[in-house]
């Protein structure tokens, strides 16, 4: 059986454009990356766990923020690995100063022995529509057009 993962698509309004919330992935696989490496703040979860409720757990472990608002389910998106990812959209005034991160550990550098902690998270951001488009994950670019659908619907 395939993973399955849940996330938070933050959004707000300013100066009467539509900005969405993005991270990047923390460790030094990623350190380098930009374009494709941007994500919604999402995780894993179990069978029997509500995928909402594990998109608020995920959000809240990635940015130290807990999102108490109202969601809005975007779908789901199976991404390359085959894992499913089922999103949501809340809107929030999120700051992203006050972003803390869990942190995991793994061996660095390789076969060096060595354990180093790195934050799931290192940095959010808030983003133009056209501009998340380009730095997030393609698979998950799909919550972006629902999104917008959904702002800019009747």
């Amino acid at each position: 059986m395939a993973k399955k993962s849940a996330g938070i698509l933050l959004y707000k309004y300013e100066a009467g454009a539509l900005l969405v919330l993005l991270v990047h992935p923390g460790g030094p696989f990623w350190s380098n990356r930009d374009l494709g490496a941007w994500s919604i703040p999402k995780g894993e979860y179990e069978a029997g766990e509500e995928p909402e409720a594990a998109a608020r757990r995920e959000f809240f472990e990635e940015t130290g923020i807990a999102v108490t608002g109202p969601l809005e389910p975007l779908g789901e998106e199976r991404l390359k690995s085959g894992k499913l990812v089922a999103a949501f959209a809340g809107e929030s005034e999120f700051d992203i100063a006050s972003i803390r991160s869990n942190l995991f550990e793994m061996e660095w550098p390789p076969k060096s022995g060595r354990m180093q902690s790195f934050p799931e998270v290192d940095r959010a951001e808030w983003f133009t529509l056209d501009d998340a488009r380009e730095k997030i994950n393609a698979a998950q670019k799909a919550f972006i057009d629902r999104l917008e659908a959904r702002c800019n619907g009747p």
